[in-house]
C-alpha cells in the first residue's frame, strides 16, 4: 500500500482571494513504512508576498521570483502522488490550495476519498487535546526541533512520524522486531532441550525385532522405521 504525506505553504489562507501555493513537499510510505523517496518545489506564486505569511514560512518574493509557476510543475507533481491515498494535516486547507490551483489549469479535483487527515485523527484518539503538528510531536515524543519555520518538506516528514503514532506506534518494524524475538526465544529453547549425551534406549533388541517384523508386514517404507535410528543394522542383530 503507497501512501504520500503531503504539506503545502501558501501566501495566505484563501486561494479564492488571490492566495496561492509557494511549496509543496511530499514523502512516500509503502506499507506505513518511509522509503526515502520525496517531492520537493518551490514555486512562483505570481503575486506578493503578504508579511504575515512570510512570518510563518520564511519564503519572501526575492526568493520565489525566479522558482517555476504551478504550471511548470503540475505534470510531476500529479505524477509523484499518482492515485494513491494523502496523507495530510488539516487537509481541507491544503486540499482546497491544491484544488484551485488544479483548477486554474483545467486538472480535475482532488478525490476526497483519497485523504487521510491526520487532525481529525489525532481528535478521534486524543479527545480534547491539543491536535496542532509541534503539540502532536510534544505527545509522541517526535524530535521538531528542526522547525524554527513551516517547510513543507520538513513537515511532512514529521508528519509522517507522527501519522504513524496515531495508527499505533510504528507497527510493522513493532511487529518484525516481535517475531525475531519469539523464533530467537524459540531456538534458545529447542538448544537447552537437546541432551549433549542421549538417554539409552529403553527398548530391549527382541522388542525393536518384533516390532520391526510387525512393519514389514505392511509393504513398502512405513513412517515408523524412521524412529529407529539404522533399523537395518537393528534388525540384523
Amino acid at each position: 500500500m503507497r501512501e504520500i504525506v503531503l504539506d503545502t505553504e501558501t501566501t495566505g489562507l484563501d486561494p479564492t482571494t488571490g492566495d496561492r501555493i509557494v511549496e509543496i513537499g511530499c514523502v512516500e510510505l509503502l506499507n506505513r513504512i518511509p522509503t526515502g523517496a520525496s517531492y520537493h518545489v518551490y514555486i512562483n506564486p505570481e503575486r506578493d508576498m503578504p508579511d504575515a505569511a512570510f512570518r510563518v514560512h520564511g519564503l519572501s518574493s526575492e526568493f520565489l521570483a525566479d522558482k517555476p509557476k504551478f504550471a511548470e510543475v503540475v505534470e510531476e507533481f500529479l505524477a509523484f502522488i499518482g492515485d494513491d491515498a494523502l496523507v495530510i494535516h488539516n487537509a481541507a486547507f491544503d486540499v482546497g490550495f491544491i484544488d484551485h490551483e488544479l483548477g486554474r489549469l483545467g486538472h480535475p479535483k482532488i478525490s476526497r476519498e483519497r485523504v487521510v487527515d491526520t487532525l481529525m485523527l489525532a481528535r478521534r484518539k486524543n479527545p480534547g487535546g491539543q491536535a496542532s503538528l509541534d503539540a502532536l510531536c510534544a505527545r509522541y515524543g517526535i524530535d521538531n526541533s528542526k522547525r524554527t519555520k513551516h517547510g513543507a518538506l520538513l513537515d511532512s516528514e514529521i508528519l509522517a512520524e507522527v501519522y504513524l503514532e496515531l495508527l499505533g506506534g510504528r507497527q510493522a518494524t513493532l511487529g518484525l522486531s516481535q517475531i525475531d524475538a519469539s523464533a530467537a526465544a524459540a531456538a534458545r529453547g529447542r538448544a537447552m532441550a537437546q541432551r549433549p549425551v542421549p538417554l539409552a534406549p529403553r527398548l530391549t533388541q527382541h522388542e525393536v525385532a518384533a516390532h520391526l517384523a510387525f512393519v514389514a508386514t505392511l509393504g513398502g517404507t512405513p513412517l515408523w522405521r524412521e524412529y529407529l535410528a539404522d533399523p537395518d543394522a537393528v534388525a540384523a542383530t
